[in-house]
């Protein structure tokens, strides 16, 4: 019988970054006392280390994972009011960035077993104004890709991937980041490779996205002083790019790490709840657990009161933000409200123990005894 008075946090980040610190505390002092802190040398290293990583030959750091997704769809320049398809259950950044190009999102449903977009659902969204497709790598599984880019092909869409949830994760042996034109990363410090504080990139292997996007990051300009583009101020700070060099090593431990955790939920959970499909396909990083419960509120307060920590990814689907309020009019998406309706997210950190994790497992058991 395990510790009832146990407490299992959801995250923290101290905790899950004290392996590094060390490193980090050993180049910070070199780096204060060489004074570049914009774009110098830490910036230009992780960004060939992480494009090497990936398998990609160009990446370039941004100041976030929502500026990555933006200044990707400046880079295809598309006529302002072009759609671009999304899945409905997607974070709002997704749907944030498409709006702020100029574009517009047009929502697919997602495959309920997957949570990413169902590829099957995708052509009858396509008109004449599609321009391309934004897949979201949700959770930490790659997007069904081979259909998708054979629909991509057919109809002459790009494709720009939303890789804010899959550093490292695969699909048939591919990594997230190579599957299609232009790939936004987030290293938001809670994601598998997560910063000391906002950062993302975008990826790519075409040249001429890449000069566009390195010039849209600094003001619009390659030269100093001079201005060829309407740019932003997204820029990896130098500071954050020491610390990623340091955690990048360490991120296909932090996968193991996560999916063996995972792994330990997968076999031991009570098949009441409805958990994530697996497949030799892919190769799931699960930098969110998710689970499915029709009770999910009250199993989530269950889980407090024996001091288990969790998150619900997300409870307001996009189409039901008062942000987006008068965009999707006669859209339904039911698929996408019953998952964000049901979805419980679990504690799976590199900082969590096989104790932490039996110990979710069966007070999770517990609740469906109870029932």
């Amino acid at each position: 019988m395990t510790n009832m008075n146990k407490l299992v946090e959801y995250e923290n980040l101290a905790q899950l970054n004290k392996p590094f610190y060390e490193e980090y505390k050993a180049l910070l002092g070199p780096f204060l006392v060489k004074g570049w802190f914009v774009l110098g040398n830490e910036v230009k290293t992780f960004e060939n280390e992480f494009a090497a990583y990936c398998g990609n030959k160009h990446c370039i750091g941004v100041a976030n994972g929502l500026d990555a997704l933006v200044l990707a769809l400046r880079a295809l320049n598309f006529p302002e009011g072009s759609q671009v398809i999304v899945p409905s259950n997607t974070y709002i950044a997704s749907i944030l960035a498409i709006l702020q190009a100029g574009l517009v999102p047009v929502l697919v449903e997602p495959d309920i077993l997957t949570y990413n977009i169902n590829p099957a659902l995708i052509e009858e969204k396509i008109t004449a104004s599609t321009k391309a497709i934004m897949v979201v790598h949700l959770y930490g599984k790659v997007c069904d890709m081979e259909p998708i880019s054979q629909i991509a092909q057919h109809y002459k869409l790009s494709i720009i991937e939303d890789c804010a949830q899959s550093h490292g994760a695969t699909y048939k042996s591919k990594k997230a980041g190579t599957l299609g034109d232009l790939a936004a990363f987030s290293f938001y410090p809670t994601k598998n490779l997560g910063a000391l504080g906002d950062a993302g990139s975008v990826n790519t292997n075409n040249e001429e996205f890449a000069t566009k996007i390195r010039s849209f990051r600094n003001y619009g300009s390659s030269v100093k002083y001079y201005n060829d583009n309407i740019g932003y101020n997204s820029r990896l700070d130098e500071i954050q790019a020491l610390f990623l060099r340091i955690k990048l090593k360490s991120l296909d431990a932090i996968n193991l790490h996560k999916r063996k955790l995972a792994a330990l939920y997968l076999n031991n959970l009570d098949d009441q709840f409805i958990k994530p499909v697996t497949n030799n396909d892919y190769y799931d990083v699960y930098h969110i657990f998710n689970i499915r419960h029709k009770h999910r509120d009250t199993l989530r307060e269950f889980l407090s009161e024996h001091n288990i920590k969790t998150e619900i990814h997300y409870p307001i689907p996009p189409i039901n933000q008062k942000a987006t309020k008068g965009l999707f009019l006669n859209i339904n998406t039911p698929i996408a409200e019953e998952i964000h309706k049901t979805t419980l997210s679990l504690p799976i950190s590199y900082f969590h123990t096989d104790e932490d994790i039996y110990y979710v497992i069966e007070i999770m058991n517990k609740f469906i005894k109870g029932k």
